[in-house]
This record gives structure tokens, C-alpha cells and sequence, in this order.
């Protein structure tokens, strides 16, 4: 049985880091050792310990056992830009390898292990390299974060035939409602029913302050649970 899932989603701030917390609260409700993780981030600020990103930090509270930052967060950039863009004017490459000596460290310390993608699947992260080949290389069924506004079933159904493609499990998908106003909720979900091959495992409201319990309680498990 899987011991994960990867997270990824139809867009930047799609809701991606509130969905892998409610999932990771959830796993913990039903007592599971739960630890997350975030491979690539661009976007921190500078604090005494170093960078550090505030979406990998959220991840890395939730966790079931405090583990190392630099594991839980491998590759840090200090703009909020394109991975690939903050790399190139770091003068580095995003290596896998580090990656993968982090995921497999976190998955001998658990039951469960939660990890979020950066941006969309087809990020790039270098020349040849995207958030989904990240995915492949890690081998985790896919959860797929929608966020619902106009324009969402164009994006959610390429990232659906984009993830269908890569040969990994369809794990499910999350609808997060990023409109408050937004018209004709029902009638963009059913269309998006019809339309992905996996399960819908979560619709979220549109919600002020969004928090892991809140989230969690929106929720279902995925085949990895």
C-alpha cells in the first residue's frame, strides 16, 4: 500500500498548503504518524536559523514529530519567483538526489507522508525537469487541489489529462472554492465530476481563515489511507 500522497494543483495559491494540512490532520485523527514535506520552495524570508519558507513551516508544525527543516524543505529560494528562474540566478541546479535522501528519511520516521509540489504539475524546476517528474521519481499517487473560479475546468482538466499521462495513481482531487462570489459553484463542479477520472475526495467553502481542523473536516481519505 502507498505510504503517501504527492499534492499538486491547477495553479499557484489554489490551495494547495491548506489541503496537505487537513489531510495531514485528518491521517493524525485516525493515528497515524504523520510527517510532511515541501522538495521545492521559492519564496522565504531571511530568520536567524537561515531561509525560511512560510508554507514549508506550516508543514513542518503539523508534523507528528519535529523533524529537520532542511529535510522537510530540501531546495529553498529567496524570491518568490519560477523555481527554475530563483536556481538559475542562485547559479545551482535543483538536484533529485537530495530529494530523494529526504523523502526517504521522513518515510522510515512514518506512517503517512504528506508531500506538497510547488505551483502547478508542469512547473519546470530546471532545462528537462517539472514538478511531475519530481512525482514519478517519488512514485506517490497524485491529489489534485482545484481551485474554483472562473476559467477552473479549463486548467483542472489538462492538469487531469497531464497527471493520467505520467502513468501514476489518480489518487483523487479537492475542490477549493477561491471565490467567495463565485457563480454557478454547482454547476462547475458537476461539469468537473463528469469530466475527472478520480475521485472527488473534498469540496472546501470559501473560508476567511482557513485552519488544518476546518479543512480536515471537508475531507476524505485518498486510496493511499
Amino acid at each position: 500500500m502507498p505510504r503517501g500522497c504527492f499534492i499538486t494543483g491547477t495553479d499557484t495559491d489554489c490551495g494547495k498548503t491548506e489541503v496537505a494540512l487537513g489531510l495531514m490532520q485528518l491521517l493524525q485523527a485516525r493515528g497515524y504518524r504523520v510527517l510532511g514535506m515541501k522538495p521545492v520552495a521559492a519564496g522565504a524570508e531571511r530568520r536567524a536559523e537561515g531561509l525560511r519558507n512560510g508554507d514549508a513551516l506550516r508543514i513542518q508544525a503539523q508534523a507528528s514529530a519535529r523533524m529537520a527543516y532542511r529535510l522537510v524543505n530540501p531546495w529553498l529560494f529567496e524570491p518568490a519567483i519560477a523555481p527554475h528562474l530563483a536556481a538559475a540566478r542562485a547559479g545551482v541546479v535543483i538536484g533529485f538526489p537530495q530529494i530523494r535522501q529526504a523523502f526517504q528519511t521522513l518515510m522510515k520516521h512514518s506512517d503517512r507522508l504528506v508531500l506538497e509540489g510547488a505551483g502547478g504539475w508542469r512547473v519546470p524546476l530546471g532545462k528537462d525537469r517539472s514538478i511531475a517528474d519530481l512525482a514519478v521519481m517519488l512514485g506517490l499517487p497524485v491529489v489534485l487541489v482545484v481551485g474554483l473560479k472562473l476559467g477552473c475546468i479549463n486548467h483542472a482538466l489538462l492538469t487531469s489529462d497531464a497527471i493520467l499521462a505520467s502513468g501514476l495513481p489518480f489518487a483523487g482531487w479537492v475542490a477549493n472554492q477561491l471565490d467567495p462570489g463565485m457563480q454557478e459553484r454547482e454547476g462547475n463542479l458537476e461539469a468537473l465530476r463528469e469530466r475527472i477520472p478520480a475521485p472527488l475526495i473534498g469540496v472546501i467553502p470559501w473560508l476567511e481563515r482557513p485552519d488544518p481542523k476546518t479543512i480536515a473536516a471537508c475531507l476524505a481519505l485518498p486510496a493511499f489511507g
